[in-house]
């Protein structure tokens, strides 16, 4: 083998010219030409700017191991030939430099993004990575200047992006520009840390960095995103807020809600007779970062479930309650086979054997677990193993020191206190009913769940302040972790404040929304 030398500073190694000249380098080559001309059309790559890179898909080599071809950098995007790419290998070394062209042409060079580009093959596993200028990508981040973050919801568009859907909150990080690309590897390694969902990165005043399993998934997701960005701007010129559930008016006046550092809450009051007279106010509680530590969803139900759903789907296979939950399941798979949802994989027919059926099940059920799915279909089967948990006593509800004292108090003062969690209400009913503090369901009036609707929109707040019977939305207090629900809560009506415990995830800058970090405060 010959020995390493070095181009353009990066080390470059050997490999089989055989295997370089092959079919799938050679297609891959081809592909990076197309595309760069694509997206030289888009304003994407204009300039010399931008810059695409892909590994070789090959069924033989185990992704990690596979080559990686890149386009280089400071060249016209929409002239380049197949030969113009570099051939990198795994671990960054260069295998293939391609010659250089005659003048006017400057000296080829390996992309000033290949630091960017391995740090999303290193750490996401990566198939390809689009690196864009898009003047969309660049305005976005300008808008508020001082956001470290990109959040949009409820556009349709956002269902082409890895793990997310209509009603989910799109959320890009943004880093800071620098003078040279190679300066932003850092920062963009702490983004891509930081956000485990996210699939691209904002650079400010600069561009985007886009990748995928594969070159479609890449492609498709830049083309979304570039439509959202897109979106978000124009909807900002009409002086509509595309990061709230129903892209009203942008509002300046995102005042905290009331004026003392309390949230009061009416309880009704003493007649002559020195009788309450009817009240007219509810609370509803969501769940996880609310009544109940983040960390007990995700380390305790989660894993019990995950670890436990072959073990009983095998013991109560036959049972109708358990062919319910495989036909929801099954149908489900179908919807998410048909949309390329990630981790999904085809259920056999019954008449194929029950336990590959489960085995089916099994590991559709843990992808859906390890995506946060918010689907009744994984929700119900949960609430079945989860039951199984708490009567065998292998399960006990976690709730905050402050949650049972305040629902006794509310309770005594005549306030109708609900539960809204996109888990089954037959898991609510399982935490409140087996909590380290006792039983807690005589102080709750009610369970909903996303029977009701999805908890980051509007319409579902409606649906439950005409099922509790109030004479108008603003009776209703909800409280919650996620700002995307107060927001739907809001924007139907209710007032809402935002819940602050331990292990809650980060909120936007200037939410608007009054916080409490204990239910003492209320």
């Amino acid at each position: 083998m010959a020995a390493s030398v070095a181009v353009n500073g990066v080390k470059v190694g050997t490999t089989s010219k055989a295997y370089l000249e092959s079919k799938p380098v050679e297609e891959t080559r081809a592909l990076i030409a197309e595309l760069c001309r694509q997206f030289y059309t888009l304003g994407w790559v204009s300039g010399t700017g931008g810059s695409i890179t892909i590994k070789v898909h090959d069924d033989s080599i185990r992704k990690p191991q596979q080559l990686i071809l890149m386009s280089p950098s400071g060249v016209q995007k929409e002239r380049m030939e197949p030969d113009d790419m570099y051939v990198i290998s795994p671990n960054g070394s260069v295998l293939y430099a391609p010659s250089p062209k005659p003048y006017p042409h400057k000296p080829l060079k390996c992309s000033d993004c290949a630091p960017l580009f391995m740090k999303a093959y290193e750490m996401r596993n990566a198939g390809a990575v689009i690196h864009s200028h898009g003047m969309e990508s660049c305005l976005v981040t300008m808008i508020n200047p001082l956001s470290k973050e990109f959040r949009i919801t409820h556009m349709e568009m956002i269902k082409g992006i890895q793990g997310h859907g209509y009603y989910d909150e799109l959320v890009v990080p943004i880093i800071e520009n620098t003078a040279h690309e190679r300066e932003l590897t850092d920062s963009l390694a702490k983004a891509i840390e930081a956000y485990p969902k996210a699939t691209a990165v904002l650079v400010r005043n600069h561009g985007i960095y886009i990748w995928g399993d594969s070159w479609i998934s890449a492609k498709t997701q830049a083309e979304c995103y570039h439509y959202l960005f897109d979106a978000a701007i124009k909807l900002h010129q009409m002086g509509l807020d595309w990061s709230t559930p129903n892209h009203g008016p942008i509002r300046r006046d995102r005042g905290l809600l009331g004026a003392s550092g309390n949230v009061s809450v009416r309880a009704g009051s003493l007649t002559s007779n020195n009788e309450t007279s009817p009240l007219s106010r509810c609370i509803v509680l969501d769940i996880e970062g609310t009544t109940t530590p983040i960390s007990f969803v995700a380390d305790v139900l989660f894993p019990y479930a995950r670890d436990n759903v072959g073990k009983h789907l095998s013991a109560t296979y036959q049972t109708a309650e358990t062919q319910d939950d495989i036909r929801l399941l099954r149908a489900q798979v179908q919807e998410d086979l048909e949309q390329g949802v990630v981790g999904a994989l085809p259920i056999p027919f019954p008449d194929e054997g029950k336990e590959e059926v489960i085995a089916a099940l099994v590991a559709n059920v843990e992808a859906m677990i390890r995506a946060d799915r918010k689907i009744t279909s994984l929700k119900q089967l949960q609430g079945h193993i989860w039951r199984t948990g708490f009567r065998n006593n292998e399960l006990e509800g976690v709730v905050f020191v402050d949650v049972p004292e305040a629902l006794e108090k509310w309770h005594a003062l005549g306030i109708k206190v609900y539960i809204y969690s996109s888990g089954s209400r037959l898991a609510q009913r399982l935490i409140f009913g087996n909590t380290n503090y006792g039983d807690l369901r005589k102080y709750l009036s009610g369970f909903f769940d996303t029977a009701v609707g999805n908890k980051r929109e509007t319409r579902s707040y409606v649906e439950i302040s005409e099922s509790v019977g109030v004479d108008n939305p603003s009776d209703i207090l909800f409280v919650t972790d996620i700002y995307q629900e107060a927001l739907a809560a809001k924007s139907a009506g209710l007032e809402a404040i935002i819940s602050i415990r331990p292990g809650n995830g980060p909120l936007p800058e200037n939410h608007g929304f009054k916080t409490v970090k204990s239910f003492s405060e209320i």
